[in-house]
């Protein structure tokens, strides 16, 4: 008999690192880029999968601060299937009742491609479902480095104090503002590093690795991972008698 889901102890956010787009490529003796496209499908697969189980935010890896360094032809197509995916995916979006919301340097992106990705966060501004968070030209140390600048802006103007600063506060000054901490972050292609992503908000978060390429990541998959999950006991720090 298969397991079914408790919806009372999914995780509110779920985090992935989509790893594996070339390397599926390459296995099939395409481009890269066929790659990328086929990673898309595998995006809307999970985005709605994630939506209709109840999950309250997913935060999908879609392009580092160090992708910039790739080849030009591959980072143009990237960001070309990126305004595509915005385009094609925002009235379901939408329509699932999905609000769009993006992390990173934002401003790195070229000109049209963040005014398509601002104009479809604005179109979803009213949806009050899940939340839909890309990281896009997104770096976990860069993103601390900008929440110590931010605070101390805030010193230097004499709204606050140095001393008074404590996790929870550095908290607010994050890209992640007013998002709950990952529960869960997973990774596809088998490597086994976060890669510079959510470091400080992954401090309790569970970690799941899986061989599977981005590309062939099912529902059936994401749906064993969020079973995996129910499974584990988080501790954060205690025993498992005070749990209890």
């Amino acid at each position: 008999m298969q397991e079914t889901l408790d919806h009372k102890k999914l995780p509110r956010h779920v985090a992935i690192i989509m790893d594996g787009n070339g390397r599926w490529a390459k296995k099939q003796k395409l481009q890269r880029i066929r790659g990328h496209e086929a990673g898309i499908k595998a995006v809307e697969r999970t985005v709605e999968y994630c939506a209709k189980t109840g999950i309250q935010v997913l935060t999908l890896y879609a392009f580092s601060s160090e992708n910039w360094q790739r080849p030009a032809l591959e980072v143009m197509a990237l960001m070309k299937l990126l305004r595509l995916f915005l385009r094609r995916e925002t009235s379901r979006l939408i329509k699932n009742n999905i609000r769009l919301r993006a992390i990173g340097h934002l401003q790195r992106l070229d000109p049209p491609v963040l005014a398509e990705l601002e104009q479809r966060m604005d179109e979803t501004s009213s949806c009050t479902g899940m939340v839909l968070n890309l990281a896009l030209s997104y770096g976990s140390r860069d993103e601390m480095v900008d929440a110590m600048k931010r605070f101390y802006q805030e010193v230097e103007k004499g709204n606050t104090s140095a001393q008074e600063l404590t996790p929870e506060i550095l908290n607010h000054y994050l890209d992640t503002a007013g998002l709950p901490d990952p529960d869960i972050i997973l990774r596809t292609g088998g490597e086994y590093r976060l890669s510079n992503f959510l470091l400080w908000q992954a401090a309790y978060a569970e970690l799941y690795f899986t061989e599977t390429l981005w590309p062939d990541f099912s529902e059936t998959e994401m749906k064993n991972i969020l079973l995996d999950y129910q499974h584990r006991e988080r501790r954060f720090g205690m025993i498992s008698e005070q749990l209890s």
